[in-house]
This record gives C-alpha cells, sequence and structure tokens, in this order.
C-alpha cells in the first residue's frame, strides 16, 4: 500500500483467498484492505496514539441516516457524555479533496452535530471546528489532543 502522510504505525495483516486484509483494533475484526481502509487505519491510529483518544471513545463504520437516506460515516470520535466530538471523513488517496467532500461532511453533520471536523485522503488533511451560531466552520492546523478538548 501507498505511503501515507501519518507516522508509521504497526498493523496486523491476514491474506485469505488472495484478498490482504488489515486488523481494525475498533472493530476487533480483520477488514480488506482497500486504499480507503488503509487511510480509514492510519486515522483510528493517529487519533489513539498521537491524539491520545481513547480506543473506547472511537467507532468506525456505522449507518447513519441524513434526510432519510442511510448513509455510512467513517470515524466518529465520542465525549465522555456521548455527543460526538470529531467526525472523519477518509477518502482514498487518489481521491481529491474537493469542496463536495466538505459538502458530505457538512451535510452528515447536520445530523451528528461534532464538533470537529477531520477530512483527510491520508496525504492531506483538513481539521475545522465547527461554529453552529453562526453555521459555519472555521480551519485549524490540527485537531486537538484527547487532554485539551473543549
Amino acid at each position: 500500500m501507498q505511503q501515507l502522510n501519518f507516522p508509521s504505525y504497526s498493523f496486523r495483516f491476514k491474506n485469505s483467498e488472495n484478498k490482504v486484509s488489515i486488523f481494525d483494533e475498533i472493530r476487533k475484526k480483520f477488514i480488506i484492505l482497500t486504499p480507503e481502509e488503509w487511510v480509514r487505519q492510519h486515522v483510528v491510529h493517529f487519533l489513539m496514539n498521537e491524539k491520545k483518544y481513547p480506543k473506547s471513545l472511537i467507532n468506525v463504520e456505522k449507518v447513519l441516516k441524513v434526510n432519510g437516506l442511510r448513509k455510512r460515516y467513517d470515524v466518529v470520535v465520542f465525549d465522555t457524555d456521548g455527543t460526538i466530538h470529531i467526525l472523519v471523513e477518509c477518502k482514498a488517496p487518489e481521491v481529491k479533496i474537493s469542496q463536495a467532500t466538505f459538502d458530505q461532511i457538512a451535510r452528515y453533520n447536520m445530523t451528528m452535530q461534532a464538533r470537529f471536523l477531520n477530512v483527510t485522503n491520508g496525504l492531506q488533511h483538513f481539521f475545522c471546528k465547527m461554529d453552529f451560531e453562526n453555521e459555519k466552520y472555521d480551519f485549524l492546523r490540527d485537531l486537538p489532543n484527547y487532554k485539551d478538548r473543549e
């Protein structure tokens, strides 16, 4: 798989029926390794290892309803009170991050109400803090660490 713009992490792989799978620490199972899954697993390790978010507060690939449609989010980090702290949208490295990508995560966030957004293709990372009062988001250099969250 392609080198990404993340620190180097140690992953568990297995090969079955000519398909490579990667172990997901959150879902506790092997997942077929696609370019997007490669990015998603790096994000999870980044959140746990660099940002120090507890594994118990991280959720991966669950279905949500947006305007009556079933959508699937990539990664969510909850606060200890059950509200959503960070919503992450992962794309494969070859997918360019565009306004459409931000529109997608913004639509999801109308339902989810996360305080922070992260859009990444593994090569480029964009971080935003929501300003619900003014219905906009402000770009940040990075996400807050677990201990520094608001």
